[in-house]
């Protein structure tokens, strides 16, 4: 399981859109996490073998990934993240806020991202998805931590439980 001791600032780490890859299903699944290997084939419909990745800027990532419209547009602009874009935030990146619980706080991790530097937001999502109990990074679907059972399982859990809670029900 990772802790927050376990993660040094790493930009592959941060996708464009805001997103915070330590905390993503997908990524946990890809170090091996059964519980998280189970959550990713219950929610996305994915089986283990389709769905390896190192993070959303490494070389090995999900074909969802690989046709990112958010990446590829930043990487034609030579923008580091979405909100550093004159058009942000655009129907693309909304349309994919919108669609999971786990994108809910793209907008204020943009915010973060300009004022305060990528690597301080990097530290501040660390301690944002750790268990307040035993310090491991858990994801936005794991209602209780998945290494102690401590509920909520972090901070993200704790501010958006209902929306989560809504979209397992109509995933189950």
């Amino acid at each position: 399981m990772y802790k927050t001791n376990t993660f040094q600032t790493d930009k592959k780490l941060a996708a464009v859109c805001g997103l915070f890859c330590p905390s993503c299903l997908i990524y946990m699944a890809s170090s091996g996490d059964a519980e998280a290997v189970r959550m990713v084939e219950q929610l996305f419909d994915m089986k283990p073998e389709e769905g390896y990745c190192e993070g959303c800027r490494s070389s090995t990532r999900i074909a969802y990934c690989d046709t990112c419209k958010m990446f590829q547009c930043a990487a034609e602009k030579g923008l580091d993240f979405c909100g550093a874009c004159p058009d942000y935030p655009c129907k693309d990146l909304k349309a994919f806020q919108s669609r999971a619980p786990h994108r809910i706080e793209l907008w204020p991790n943009q915010t973060r991202i300009r004022e305060a530097g990528y690597e301080q937001w990097f530290d501040e999502m660390l301690a944002h998805f750790a268990c307040p109990e035993c310090g491991v990074i858990n994801s936005a679907y794991h209602l209780a931590c998945r290494e102690c059972g401590h509920t909520p399982s972090c901070a993200y859990v704790q501010q958006h439980r209902e929306e989560i809670e809504a979209f397992l029900e109509e995933s189950a």
